[in-house]
């Protein structure tokens, strides 16, 4: 099975910049681009992990999560904040809604070990 990711920004250069560098993954690509359209994909598709930005148009990235996780069927879904914005409290409220939170320009190589770490991984096959 495919792991799926939903990227939510409303940057178009950006979102096929990280489609790009994370092409190497595996992994099949949603694209939302503003939180309207992220929580219609993630309750549609049920992605395996969300890259969510939190500037966006409609509705913010921290309302999205919230709502994310308030629905049965969405609320286990890995989240990964990436933003440009960077002080403290928006790092530590963004924290205690997420699994992280990185900040743009983003380390693509650290994301990419991240996003690894929260994939759901397939059990090993017994011998």
């Amino acid at each position: 099975m495919v792991p799926r990711i939903l990227v939510v920004d409303d940057e178009a250069d950006f979102i096929e910049l990280l489609k790009f560098r994370l092409a190497g993954l595996g992994c099949e690509f949603l694209v939302a681009n503003d939180g309207v359209q992220a929580l219609s994909q993630a309750r549609q598709f049920k992605p395996d992990l969300i890259l969510l930005d939190i500037l966006l148009p409609d509705l913010d990235g921290l309302s999205v999560c919230d709502i994310l996780r308030r629905q049965p069927v969405t609320k286990n879904i890995p989240i990964i904040f990436m933003s440009a914005l960077s002080g403290d409290v928006t790092r530590r409220t963004a924290a205690m809604r997420a699994d992280d939170f990185f900040t743009k320009p983003l380390d693509l190589t650290r994301l990419e070990r991240r996003i690894l770490e929260l994939l759901p991984h397939e059990p090993a096959a017994k011998s």
